[in-house]
């Protein structure tokens, strides 16, 4: 690394003398040193120059950006550095490959493609937003490799097949409407720029052919050079500035597009078909394709002289969608592809390095078991009651972010119970059959309270030890909701809905309710509670389900596992509006209501596989912290 060398505020003594012994003289202004205390400088004025700080920690972003520091706690000099990375983002909710794309990596679209057998098109879209991916409007007229440009609110959707088709549709964030046709039909081509200002570029139906869209309607453009990319290749920029790179067979050509002539461009360093790509005509990024004889992981970066080289895309795939943000190379998303997947891929040059969302073992209980009730957060959780043929419905079980430990019984027995409130202020309330009991925890000993005035089992619970919200459950199937004050429960607005095996989380004036069975069938309706009556909201994203588990807030929200009798991984956040997708759990399973929040979540124990009823996960949301690397002298 080299020698430290002395710095400025080695040479300056107490009241501001210059050190004589090193050549200075003279006395240093207190009111030129930025500290009061010159052992604690950690800049310095104009004028007095620059220096490097000495630190015990690292500084944070964005104070960080364009400095050098010395860490005292590493004995480093230390830099934060730009990363070049793709991280795994949540799943689509639906596999696809040959889908298009529009928007950003923030508010990306998937329009379309299909979904297994090369002839089963789909016109469902999906909306991205830089945590997981929400239901869309549906496309009149479905179809694969097809042209698209635009946002997520605004996006044009054009061409596909098969056969060739000539349709074009406007996206307005919610419904898809036919508008005016290309006058070539087409499919495998590719399309860039906006909504009102669209090129549709080469296909299977015109190879060389260009058309511009005004908004209104197509018309001709300038034709490509005779031998450049005819299909599968990716439209990238505006439609005056664009970029066509790649495309079959297999081509390295890139050309670019002024709004009236296409040019020869610089030639990417692997020729490929079937990409996907982001950026602008002089900062641009494509990623993945088809090369001869195998998919393709490489990613190249254009910086409107050359390409290069970039970070692997996660894995080998084409037929890919894609984000086709016009910000530049910075920054893109890549979903689906061949094979027909549902992962999902951001690309980020950023000082933050980005950890995704995912869920991740947590300790063993002490007794396994399902159709527990469950409170508190993800470190300091309880698991409540519940039942194998091995532990008992008056069990409690305490988490504290590691392990599990048998605390004392409940003071009733309770199985299809619910939860509220947290390790040191519990309640417990209902179960099989049909019990009324209602139980509080000091953090010690459980004690009763006052009952239900409605007996009843599989139910939902929320809120807190003094302000609690129970509502629905079995049997007969009920929509009443009750209210608890520390002492007793009051009747409050009965859900719209009757349902049970239902997820319930938030707090006693807002709260939420979602899936569970009303006797004919599953449901997918979602309430929301104001602390007095339910209104109907979205409806769920994963369609109908029960004896799911769930956590957080009204307004941001976790639901995960369940599906009776096929039970499931997937997890789903809610925003206060929308759902959408995210990260999977390792072990399908249900029965469990969850605990923590929409970022730092935990399921534990439910069923009914064994391994479910043994084991409990947590979950983390999406983190970044700042790239720190060490300054060296090699």
């Amino acid at each position: 690394m080299g020698a430290r060398t002395r710095g400025f505020a080695n040479n300056v003594l107490t009241a501001g003398k210059i050190d004589a012994s090193d050549g200075l003289t003279g006395n240093l202004p207190n009111s030129n040193v930025n500290n009061t205390s010159v052992s604690g400088v950690t800049s310095l004025p104009p004028s007095v120059g620059s220096g490097i700080a000495s630190v015990s920690s690292n500084p944070a972003a964005p104070a960080a950006t364009g400095i050098v520091w010395y860490n005292t706690a590493d004995e480093r000099f230390k830099v934060a550095a730009n990363l070049q990375a793709w991280n795994s983002g949540a799943n689509m909710s639906q596999t696809r490959a040959n889908t298009s794309g529009a928007g950003t990596k923030t508010a990306g679209l998937a329009i379309g493609g299909y979904t297994g057998v090369s002839t089963n098109s789909t016109g469902i879209t999906e909306e991205y937003n830089g945590l997981g991916w929400g239901s869309g409007g549906t496309l009149n007229v479905a179809a694969k490799a097809k042209g698209s440009s635009g946002t997520q609110t605004a996006a044009l959707d054009f061409g596909g097949g098969p056969p060739d088709k000539a349709t074009t549709e406007s996206y307005n964030g919610t419904t898809w409407s036919e508008v005016n046709d290309l006058n070539t039909a087409r499919r495998d081509t590719c399309g860039t720029g906006t909504q009102t200002a669209s090129l549709c570029i080469a296909g299977t139906g015109g190879p060389t052919l260009t058309e511009e869209f005004d908004g209104t309607s197509w018309t001709a453009g300038g034709a490509l050079n005779t031998g450049r990319p005819k299909a599968g290749g990716s439209g990238i920029g505006l439609q005056t500035a664009a970029l066509l790179a790649g495309g079959s067979p297999y081509q390295v050509n890139v050309e670019a597009y002024n709004g009236s002539t296409w040019s020869e461009g610089p030639n990417l360093n692997t020729g490929r078909e079937g990409i996907g790509s982001s950026g602008n005509q002089t900062s641009a990024i494509i990623f993945g394709g088809y090369v001869p004889g195998s998919a393709s992981n490489k990613t190249e970066v254009y910086d409107g002289t050359s390409w290069t080289n970039g970070t692997s895309y996660p894995s080998a795939t084409y037929e890919l969608g894609s984000g086709n943000g016009t910000s530049g190379s910075s920054s893109a998303l890549g979903f689906g592809g061949n094979g027909t997947t549902s992962a999902t891929n951001e690309y980020n040059v950023s000082l933050l390095a980005t950890t995704a969302g995912a869920w991740a073992a947590g300790g063993n209980p002490v007794s396994g078991r399902i159709n527990v009730a469950c409170l508190g957060i993800q470190t300091a959780s309880m698991m409540l009651g519940g039942h194998t043929p091995s532990s008992t419905p008056t069990e409690s079980e305490s988490y504290d972010g590691t392990s599990w430990s048998e605390g004392n019984n409940l003071a009733v027995a309770q199985d299809y119970a619910a939860g509220a409130g947290t390790q040191t202020a519990g309640l417990c309330f209902g179960g099989a059959p049909n019990l009324t009991e209602t139980v509080e925890y000091d953090g010690t000993n459980w004690s009763e309270s006052g009952n239900l005035n409605v007996g009843r089992a599989v139910l939902a619970g929320c809120g807190t030890q003094t302000a609690g919200l129970g509502f629905g459950g079995y049997t007969p199937i009920k929509n009443a909701t009750e209210e608890y004050d520390g002492s007793s429960w009051t009747t409050g607005g009965n859900l719209g809905t009757a349902r049970y095996a239902l997820v319930g989380f938030g707090t006693q004036t807002a709260g939420l309710a979602a899936t569970g069975d009303n006797g004919p069938a599953q449901v997918s309706n979602v309430e929301e509670y104001d602390g007095t009556s339910w209104s109907e909201v979205n409806n769920f994203l994963g369609g109908g389900g029960t004896y799911g588990a769930g956590c957080g807030t009204q307004i941001a929200g976790l639901v995960f596992g369940g599906g009776y009798p096929s039970y499931t991984t997937a997890t789903y956040g809610y925003d206060g509006t929308n759902w959408s997708t995210r990260p999977s759990m390792a072990i399908a399973g249900g029965r469990s209501q969850g605990s923590g929040t929409n970022t730092a979540a935990l399921m534990a124990a439910g069923g009914p596989p064994a391994p479910r009823r043994n084991a409990s996960e947590e979950f983390t949301g999406e983190t970044t912290a700042l790239n720190v690397e060490n300054i060296t002298d090699s």
